[in-house]
């Protein structure tokens, strides 16, 4: 019976997890905006760039919000200013509109993301957080390698590749409600209200703090993989955007095996190894990319670093939690200010590739953020050796 209460409670939040998937199709979304309007990448990026930025303003504002209406609430929040957001195109098609709709989508998912995951544990016991979490993550990556595909086949068929943008917003309303309607007990917060200042006295904690930057990099590496992609196709191997684009699915599809595979790792062995493992397939998967020069070699580059980022969200996130259980919504909002990271190093990768002149400016900057993942491994090796003293 406990079972089955629990299934019916875990389906719901599930949902919710695809429909978070939603903020990486503006991704594939840019590269169409650069083409209708004729940007440069700088001036494209910076659209992607508004759907990250949020993060930086509203993760710790979303974790506050949480101690007083529950996490349930937020997400169902989120969900529906998710939903507003992709029909503004709708309403009229132009670079003011898209600008609001991807503000909303940034500002709708920050939310989505802040609560969504430590809703999470509400349901799932702590020593099985980090393969749910990745379980998440895998539904996360349907809904994000699906995009490119229906945005090719929307264009094709019907001359509209903004049909993307609606098909999510019948997805985002349904897991509202849906949700909305299951009934999710929350444990009361107790004690004193916490801060601003609480939270980002968090950051005291130097384990923390670079757990934090891990969060900013992984963001980092899956848009700018996400954006990059077509992008080589299109310089390296002369494409159209159309084909081009499909790089995007190729980088979920293996994303997505990844966090099925991660669900069932990191549930028997040491989440540590496994990270390991992937920064290793991380660092192969952007060496690669400086010396392909063919369609085959890219798509096999692009499949690498999609396998090889796919848990390195879920293993960064679990080990925040359980370095402070008592302050989970505080840390998750922090952890997810992270995700900035996005807006951030999408900009760099655009000015990089205007100023050297090609999409290696791109890659530069992915071997940097790839980099710093490599160092967190030795920082949470001795974290750990140390606790374990």
């Amino acid at each position: 019976m406990n079972n089955t209460i629990n299934i019916k409670k875990l389906t719901p939040v599930l949902m919710a997890f695809f429909a978070m998937g939603i903020v990486d199709l503006v991704g594939i979304a840019t590269n169409y905006i650069k083409v209708d309007f004729k940007l440069s990448d700088t001036y494209a990026n910076l659209f992607t760039s508004m759907v990250f930025l949020w993060f930086l303003i509203f993760s710790i504002p979303t974790g506050l919000l949480m101690n007083k209406i529950g996490r349930k609430n937020t997400v169902v929040i989120s969900l529906v200013l998710t939903f507003f957001a992709l029909i503004v195109p709708f309403i009229d098609y132009n670079l003011t509109t898209i600008l609001v709709s991807f503000t909303l989508i940034g500002i709708g998912n920050t939310l989505m993301q802040v609560s969504l995951n430590p809703l999470l544990s509400n349901i799932v016991s702590e020593d099985k957080l980090a393969s749910k979490l990745t379980l998440g993550q895998f539904i996360k990556a349907i809904a994000a390698f699906i995009a490119p595909i229906i945005a090719a086949w929307s264009l094709i068929k019907f001359g509209d590749w903004k049909l993307l943008f609606g098909f999510y917003a019948i997805i985002s309303l349904v897991c509202g409600v849906y949700l909305y309607l299951t009934k999710i007990p929350e444990q009361p917060i107790i004690g004193k209200a916490t801060s601003f200042k609480d939270c980002f006295k968090l950051f005291e904690d130097k384990y923390i703090l670079l757990l934090f930057v891990g969060i900013l990099v992984h963001v980092g590496i899956d848009v700018g993989v996400n954006t990059t992609g077509p992008k080589l196709l299109i310089e390296r191997c002369g494409l159209q955007l159309a084909d081009a684009g499909y790089v995007t699915s190729i980088y979920f599809v293996f994303r997505t095996v990844g966090c099925f595979m991660g669900t069932f790792i990191l549930s028997r062995f040491s989440s540590l190894k496994f990270f390991i493992i992937s920064v290793i397939m991380l660092s192969i998967g952007v060496v690669g990319l400086y010396f392909s020069y063919s369609t085959l070699a890219i798509y096999i580059c692009v499949s690498i670093l999609g396998f090889g980022n796919s848990n390195v969200f879920s293993i960064i996130f679990s080990k925040a939690l359980q370095q402070l259980p008592n302050r989970n919504n505080e840390i998750s909002g922090l952890m997810i200010t992270g995700i900035f990271g996005g807006a951030l190093f999408i900009v760099a990768m655009g000015f990089t590739s205007d100023f050297m002149g090609g999409q290696i400016g791109a890659v530069v900057i992915l071997t940097l953020c790839i980099a710093y993942l490599a160092f967190l491994v030795t920082r949470i090796k001795k974290f750990e050796k140390t606790e374990s003293n």
